[in-house]
């Protein structure tokens, strides 16, 4: 398995999902990741086996499952369960589990404010994910001070609407972006 930079510098666009019309457009596109932000415990597995299918990495939100609780043992069931590549979370428990599973574990934080902005480089250094989902994407400045902080892959996510927003938050800094905009996952 590639690792997320690679997968990022081959195509920046992660497709993110939040319904079956979205997963079978996200399948079509040539992004290599796939973000999963639906499903319950019962759908999952099936939702996950489509995007392999389709030969792209399938990263679950498990905030976002229906029916998966906050607690490691979710990663444990996303593990077994659906053999996906790796999960998205904020709660860093997660993505610690993650991490010890061999699974990709991305962090996903929101900068509402200069204290978020510091747990968040906080989390980073105790936890050490794979990857840092930072929303909203649309703040290039945050962005490239973080940049400076670390050199682990970045990827903006939230409210990303336009191919502007797309350059903006590479051109900061960013190594790739998440996006549930169709029309931009080919940008």
């Amino acid at each position: 398995m590639k690792n997320i930079i690679e997968l990022l510098e081959e195509s920046p666009i992660v497709t993110a999902v939040k319904n079956d019309e979205g997963l079978e457009g996200a399948c079509k596109t040539d992004s290599n990741v796939v973000f999963i932000l639906y499903g319950t415990i019962l759908t999952i597995s099936d939702i996950v086996k489509k995007v392999q299918e389709s030969g792209k990495l399938a990263i679950v939100h498990t905030d976002m499952v229906v029916g998966l609780s906050s607690k490691e043992v979710a990663v444990d069931f996303i593990k077994e369960s659906t053999h996906a590549e790796g999960i998205i979370s904020t709660k860093p428990m997660q993505i610690k589990r993650a991490k010890e599973l061999g699974l990709l574990g991305i962090q996903r934080t929101f900068v509402i404010d200069s204290m978020a902005f510091d747990t968040m480089k906080k989390q980073i250094a105790q936890y050490n994910p794979d990857a840092i989902e930072i929303m909203p994407g649309i703040m290039p400045g945050i962005i490239s001070e973080l940049r400076q902080e670390t050199d682990i892959p970045i990827i903006a996510g939230g409210l990303i609407k336009s191919k502007k927003d797309i350059v903006s938050a590479l051109e900061a800094g960013a190594d790739g972006i998440s996006t549930t905009a169709s029309a931009l996952w080919e940008a």
